[in-house]
């Protein structure tokens, strides 16, 4: 028996304090770089992206072609998430986080020497939306193995502590990333920033992949996939076998997070610094600092979420926190048209609270979901897919709809209805607190999903 097996619990963890810090560590440092890149990128398509490469088509529709952008990379995060959900239930979880992580940093570096549309004309834009195909296919296969390796290493008990992890890397991305651009505006002000000052964040990107690949290498597979190889149970082909049998519990899970994914990327998609900055006028310096301490925010409430799950539930957490986020999302732009960066700051800290109740018992809840033969295609899939129904477009449907309406108020009604969907998702499926993960427990993981079914039997965990 391998040294792994031995420390397998029956709820399939693994029991040394040790390993379960290291692949935290890895998880939150991975996560971070990945969604640094992205979020970088998300931000300059707000503030630069529009002039520097989209500008012949006018000022309205460039902002919009930018957000654009952003969008098409969430297209292709299903094909990121069934090539890793097909390798990573065949080959394991760890092979697949050092490719996402590599291919992800490959592009954003690029995209730091880019030519822009006066250099290159038709060729800039072009490249720029390959560059971000190429983000999109890395984001979509990063997420699901780095919760699969946190929530698989953890205790029964504490898999929302765990499991959030991975979810605060983003805000803590998005922090790592709202601040750089904050340097760069304060090293390069006015028009240098347009010129060289955007392009640092992206070249730093090198920096920070070299320093995640050092770590991601050390850590162990997951104890979960490494008993599914030794009993020679991977599955030939999970993505048919996902949707040969849960197709709507893809479609559910998918939906439990779109909504989550529509509200926050009004911030992280960039479409709060445009506003505040082209409609609003304020200074672009504040509106990074504004974004910057939302980021903190965000990141405390992610964390507390995955802790409070693990006592009340990550359903019943997911129930409070899209109430929370519904009321937010509907006050949020009355408050920002205010037009003070003070108002602008309140309005995303308050944002924040709901968006980290709704974040952080995911990576928990949707390992808990899925059985353990197509775990990672499960949670990969469904995470792309709710990215597009949620957060892919919501910038430029939120630019959109301020065109043609004028009222910013109406994009916090298309908001509220999507934190509306998400909740009955929600409140369809249950709560699945400490089943076990390992594969000799398939059959019973594949039961007590939705609320039409039979709970769980307590006894038998």
């Amino acid at each position: 028996m391998s040294r792994t097996s031995r420390h397998l619990t029956p709820t399939g963890t693994i029991q040394a304090t040790r390993d379960r810090r290291r692949v935290a560590f890895a998880t939150v440092a991975g996560t971070t770089i990945e969604w640094y890149d992205y979020f970088t990128y998300a931000a300059c398509a707000g503030l630069v992206f529009g002039a520097l490469f989209f500008e012949p088509a006018g000022e309205g529709i460039s902002t919009i072609l930018a957000f654009g952008s952003v969008g098409i990379s969430f297209l292709f995060r299903p094909l990121g998430a069934f090539l890793a959900g097909h390798f990573g239930d065949k080959i394991g979880r760890k092979p697949i986080l050092v490719i996402t992580l590599l291919l992800m940093g490959v592009a954003t570096a690029l995209i730091g020497v880019l030519p822009t549309y006066a250099m290159a004309g038709v060729w800039a834009p072009i490249l720029l939306i390959l560059l971000r195909i190429l983000q999109g296919i890395s984001a979509g296969g990063e997420w699901g193995g780095a919760v699969l390796m946190a929530v698989e290493h953890a205790p029964a008990k504490r898999r929302g502590f765990f499991g959030s992890m991975p979810q605060i890397g983003v805000p803590i991305g998005l922090l790592l990333s709202s601040g750089m651009l904050q340097v760069m505006n304060w090293l390069f002000p006015g028009d240098a920033f347009l010129e060289w000052g955007w392009r640092i964040p992206f070249l730093f990107s090198i920096v920070l992949i070299a320093l995640g690949y050092w770590i991601r290498r050390g850590v162990e597979e997951s104890p979960v996939f490494t008993e599914i190889a030794e009993r020679k149970e991977q599955t030939s082909a999970p993505v048919a076998k996902l949707f040969a049998r849960f197709t709507p519990l893809v479609l559910l899970a998918a939906l439990v997070f779109a909504g989550n994914n529509a509200i926050g990327y009004m911030t992280t998609g960039g479409y709060i610094q445009n506003y505040g900055t082209a409609e609003l006028g304020l200074e672009r310096g504040p509106v990074l600092a504004a974004v910057t301490w939302s980021g903190v925010s965000w990141l405390v409430f992610t964390l507390l979420a995955g802790i409070i799950s693990d006592y009340i539930g990550r359903r019943t957490t997911y129930i409070i926190g899209y109430v929370l986020l519904g009321i937010a999302a509907a006050l949020t732009f009355p408050v920002v048209n205010i037009g003070e960066v003070w108002a602008l700051t309140v309005a995303l800290l308050v944002l924040t609270v709901g968006l980290g109740l709704t974040y952080g018992p995911q990576a928990a809840w949707f390992t808990e979901l899925f059985p353990s033969s197509v775990r990672f295609s499960g949670v990969s899939i469904s995470y792309a897919i709710g990215s597009i129904v949620g957060g892919a477009f919501s910038p430029m449907i939120a630019a959109w709809i301020l065109e043609a309406t004028g009222d910013a108020l109406n994009i916090g009604y298309y908001l509220v209805g999507m934190a509306v969907i998400a909740l009955v998702a929600t409140l369809l499926l249950r709560n699945r607190n400490g089943i076990n993960l390992r594969p000799t427990q398939e059959e019973r993981q594949r039961t007590g999903i939705y609320i039409w079914q039979k709970p769980l039997d307590e006894t038998r965990r």
